[in-house]
């Protein structure tokens, strides 16, 4: 089974997925190390030792990974200083980088389920609680989809915007 795609989204070969959101976010986190980077700041590490070790990838992969990341707004660079030391600066995550919470647990959850031979490593819980966390599809009202009741249309407000940009163009 499928998603329900409606409107001139069902014919598949009469459009093409321009502006794809799943492509854009997978051109900017998409790579092992960016998702790894990603969870280590979550974990709290905030320190570029810390991401290069606990990734355990190199010094040079690891500046291009915050690099990036930084650039894209994920994460932000604070400055701190050691007793003695220069400035240096720790990765700190953004409204932009936690709103990629849900997505990474996501992947976390479909690991733990498929491809784990025993128990997931890791529980996720409310802290406050120990009540077990897990990420679902769910409608404004609190039910939950399942892909064949998820419906797909064209946003309106999509295409009024693209109909604006290519007037202001002319």
């Amino acid at each position: 089974m499928a998603a329900v795609m409606e409107g001139q989204l069902a014919d598949l070969g009469s459009w093409q997925p321009v502006d794809c959101s799943i492509d854009k976010a997978l051109g900017l986190v998409g790579t092992r190390s960016a998702m790894l980077i990603l969870r280590e700041a979550y974990y709290g590490t905030r320190r570029f030792d810390g991401f290069a070790a606990r990734v355990g990838i190199t010094d040079a992969a690891a500046a291009r990974q915050l690099r990036k990341l930084t650039a894209a707004g994920l994460l932000g660079k604070q400055p701190y200083q050691e007793e003695g030391k220069r400035t240096r600066y720790e990765y700190v995550l953004t409204d932009m980088g936690r709103g990629l919470l849900p997505a990474v647990l996501a992947l976390m959850q479909w690991g733990d389920a498929y491809l784990q031979s025993g128990p997931a490593p890791l529980r996720l819980v409310e802290e406050s609680t120990g009540t077990p966390v897990r990420v679902q599809v769910r409608s404004e009202n609190g039910r939950e989809i399942g892909l064949e009741q998820l419906g797909i249309r064209l946003n309106e407000d999509y295409v009024s915007h693209k109909r604006r940009q290519r007037h202001a163009k002319k």
